[in-house]
């Protein structure tokens, strides 16, 4: 599995740490990606801003048109505070703005190279429904390949099917006996042609009950049985 799959998997379930009792049931979201802290940061950090502060959630991309790009947040930010509690990782970052309201306004405490310490407000809106539908893929731990497109067309090539483009190694998915490569056919038995219904059929899962998928592998069609992640 080449690293980027592997990076896009881990920073789904950065993104994912939190999922709700139904899926269509989401939160606030700010509109980041983010990262987890080396050691070697967190070092550098302790020392540069106290030992309290080793810890955070590094901004690494500011979607543009979000909550975030509005209020000014910048690649490089570290999210150290939310509603004045500790955010010590990606997961706790993503678990507190995520149990927050849209349209609540939210104090962050920030920490920025050039500046050090700053508080901004941020008004949270509704996760987009691709985001939200991708974080809970990569909770279960696969990605799966947008189909690719034709620019000379304008357009994805017709007829092609959501493909697994890699498994987390100890994931639910990979328990399950998913594989990259394998072409999604069904979910929950409902028909998936498209990576667009793929999504719409994963925002109507709830992570109380295993996901039921069929694949298409080689020649043969697989039932797979994914359980919900344990979230710690």
């Amino acid at each position: 599995m080449s690293r980027r799959i592997v990076a896009t998997l881990l920073a789904l379930i950065a993104l994912a740490a939190w999922l709700p009792a139904a899926a269509a049931e989401r939160g606030g979201w700010l509109g980041v990606r983010i990262r987890d802290l080396s050691e070697q940061e967190m070092e550098e950090i302790s020392k540069r801003h106290g030992l309290r502060e080793g810890f955070g959630a590094m901004i690494v991309e500011v979607i543009k048109d979000t909550p975030a790009e509005r209020v000014g947040l910048r690649t490089g930010d570290l999210v150290v505070s939310v509603r004045d509690r500790p955010v010590v990782d990606t997961r706790t970052l993503v678990r507190l703005i995520g149990g927050s309201g849209v349209g609540e306004t939210v104090p962050l405490i920030i920490l920025r190279r050039e500046e050090g310490r700053r508080q901004l407000s941020v008004r949270l809106a509704a996760i987009p429904e691709p985001i939200a539908a991708d974080r809970i893929a990569g909770e279960l731990g696969f990605v799966v390949r947008e189909p690719d497109g034709q620019p000379e067309l304008g357009g994805a090539r017709p007829g092609a099917l959501p493909t697994v483009s890699g498994v987390l190694p100890g994931s639910p998915a990979a328990t399950a006996g998913m594989r990259p490569g394998d072409v999604l056919v069904e979910v929950d038995g409902r028909v998936v042609l498209t990576v667009q219904a793929l999504r719409e059929a994963l925002l109507g899962w709830s992570p109380a009950r295993p996901l039921n998928l069929v694949v298409r592998r080689g020649g043969e069609r697989l039932s797979v049985m994914v359980n919900a992640p344990r979230n710690p």
